[in-house]
């Protein structure tokens, strides 16, 4: 099984957990976060990335902003208020998740 089989159906949650707690981000640098986070373990392709990304705009969860970095458009990512309850909610379901996992897995 591919290490990162299990992270698949987490991206987003990952992905507003990222953005709560760093304001704003571009998609490179969400990529990078999440890897030095896990120390290695967790590599979001652009590929799973930017669909998603595009999803939670889409969904009123977060929105974008071009900002002109070194002469270079640069996209940044944002939550809304309706993408900080979202992911308050996730965190909330996740915890639990993994409270239930830990009783089965006994980890």
């Amino acid at each position: 099984m591919k290490k990162n089989s299990l992270y698949k159906g987490t991206l987003k949650n990952i992905i507003l957990k990222l953005l709560a707690k760093e304001v704003k981000m571009y998609g490179y640098q969400m990529t990078q976060r999440a890897k030095e986070l896990t120390e290695g373990e967790l590599e979001m392709t652009e590929g799973a990335l930017y669909p998603i990304l595009h999803k939670l705009e889409e969904e009123g969860m977060i929105f974008s902003e071009i900002q002109i970095v070194n002469g270079r458009n640069r996209k940044y990512y944002f939550l809304t208020e309706k993408g900080k309850k979202q992911q308050l909610v996730q965190e909330a379901e996740m915890k639990s998740y993994l409270l239930n996992l830990n009783t089965i897995f006994n980890i």
